[in-house]
C-alpha cells in the first residue's frame, strides 16, 4: 500500500510485553501506535501484545480475542480473591499469578513458607468447568514455594501428616508430609492437554533450585531457603513413594523449579513444559502477525541479560528474524550491548531513558515518554 504521496507504507506490527509496574502491554502498543502516527498518520499498525508466561499473560490473551472469565478463588494467603483466566472455543489461558501471584498479598506483606497455591488449582478447576480441553498454564510471579502441593490439593489430591490430618498450606508445612495420596484428583485432567508456559527451567531442588533462585523475592532468609529446600526434597520423595520413579524425573526435570515448584506440580499433572513465549505467540496467532509485517516492535521494562534467557522480546526477535523481519526494540532501561541486541536479532533498542534520563519520571511517565520514542522509530524507519 501506498501513501498519499506514492511512497510504498511500511507496515508496523507492535508485539511488546508490559513494562512492569508502570505499562501493560496493551498500554505500551497504544503508546507506540499513537507516536509512529503523530509522523506517519497513515501508518499500518497492527497490535499484538504479548507475554511470556508470567503476570499479564490472560491480558494478552483478551487483547487477542480470547474472552476474559473471571472467579473467585483463595489468594496466597487463604483469603478469596477475583482472578481471571482467558477461554477462546475449548482452548483455556489460566496464569498462575491471577490467584497465587506476589500482587495477591496484602501490602507489605510476604509469606515464603506459608503462602500456597491451593487458587491456581481453582482457577484449572474453573477452566475443566468452562469446557477447556487444552489449558496453557502460565507460571511465574508467584508469592509461592509449594511445590504445586496447594493446586494439587485444590484439583483433588490429599497431603497428609502422621495423625492423618492435613498439612499446613505453603512450603513450610510439607516438612511434615507423611503421605500423599493422589488418587481422587480430577478425572478431567486425564484428558486435557496441559502445557506448562514459563520462562525458566529449574530443577525443583538444590542450588538452581526454586527455593535457592527464587525464594529470596519473595521474602526468604537463608534459613528459610533450607528450610523450603529441604521440604520440597521431602515432598518429591513421598511422592515417589506414591506414584513412583516419575515424582523423582519430575523433580529434575527443566520447569519443575518454575514458579515456586508449581512446575514440578503441574508435571505431575502430566503436562508438557514449554517456553512461555513459545507457547503465547502460537496461542496469540503471531505467526500470521507476522506475515502481515514489515517491520516488528517489541519490548518490555527492562532489555538485560535475563531477556536473552527465555523473555518475550527475544522469543519475538528470534521468530521474526526467522521470517526475515526486521525487529526494534523499546525499553524503559537498555542494559544490553549492540552486539548483544544484534545476537538477538534485534537491530536497534529504543530506551525511555535516552529521552528522559531521570529514572523515576520514566517510570512516572512512561506513557507519553514511550510516545516520544516511538516518535523517533518513526523518524527512522517510517520517514
Amino acid at each position: 500500500m501506498a501513501d498519499a504521496a506514492g511512497n510504498e507504507t511500511r507496515r508496523v506490527l507492535i508485539a511488546a510485553d508490559k513494562f512492569k509496574g508502570s505499562l501493560t502491554a496493551v498500554q505500551v502498543a497504544e503508546r507506540v501506535t499513537a507516536g509512529l502516527r503523530r509522523v506517519v498518520p497513515s501508518a499500518e499498525v497492527e497490535a499484538l501484545p504479548v507475554a511470556d508466561g508470567g503476570d499479564g499473560t490472560v491480558d494478552a490473551a483478551v487483547a487477542a480475542g480470547f474472552e476474559r472469565q473471571e472467579v473467585r478463588v483463595a489468594g496466597p494467603l487463604g483469603q478469596e480473591v477475583t482472578a481471571a483466566f482467558a477461554l477462546r472455543g475449548d482452548t483455556a489461558v489460566v496464569e498462575m499469578a491471577e490467584a497465587s501471584g506476589l500482587q495477591r498479598l496484602p501490602a507489605g506483606v510476604l509469606a515464603p513458607l506459608t503462602a500456597s497455591t491451593y487458587g491456581s488449582g481453582e482457577l484449572l478447576r474453573a477452566a475443566l468447568d468452562a469446557g477447556a480441553r487444552t489449558i496453557v498454564f502460565g507460571v511465574g510471579g508467584s508469592a509461592t514455594t509449594d511445590g504445586g502441593a496447594g493446586m494439587l490439593s485444590a484439583l483433588g489430591a490429599r497431603f497428609l501428616d502422621a495423625d492423618g490430618e492435613p498439612v499446613s498450606p505453603g512450603g513450610g508445612g510439607l516438612a511434615d508430609l507423611a503421605r500423599a495420596d493422589l488418587s481422587g484428583l480430577d478425572p478431567r485432567l486425564a484428558s486435557v492437554e496441559l502445557v506448562l508456559a514459563s520462562d525458566v527451567d529449574n530443577p525443583l531442588t538444590g542450588p538452581k533450585g526454586a527455593p535457592a533462585v527464587y525464594g529470596p523475592q519473595k521474602g526468604a532468609s537463608p534459613d528459610d531457603v533450607a528450610t523450603l529446600d529441604a521440604a520440597l526434597a521431602h515432598f518429591a520423595k513421598v511422592l515417589e513413594a506414591a506414584v513412583g520413579p516419575r515424582a523423582a524425573e519430575h523433580a529434575a526435570a527443566p520447569g519443575a523449579g518454575a514458579a515456586g515448584g508449581i512446575g514440578y506440580g503441574a508435571l505431575l499433572l502430566g503436562a508438557r513444559f514449554r517456553p512461555g513465549i513459545e507457547v503465547m505467540l502460537d496461542v496469540l496467532g503471531f505467526a500470521p502477525a507476522l506475515d502481515r509485517a514489515d517491520l516488528v516492535i517489541t519490548g518490555e521494562g527492562s532489555l538485560d541479560e535475563q531477556t536473552l534467557h527465555g523473555k518475550a522480546p527475544a522469543g519475538v526477535a528470534a521468530a521474526a528474524r526467522a521470517a526475515g523481519k526486521e525487529v526494534v526494540a523499546v525499553c524503559g532501561r537498555l542494559a544490553l550491548p549492540e552486539e548483544a541486541l544484534r545476537r538477538a536479532g534485534i537491530s536497534r533498542a529504543y530506551a525511555l531513558t535516552s529521552v528522559e534520563p531521570d529514572v523515576a519520571t520514566c517510570i512516572a511517565d512512561a506513557g507519553p515518554i514511550l510516545e516520544r520514542v516511538a516518535v523517533r522509530i518513526a523518524e527512522d524507519y517510517l520517514g
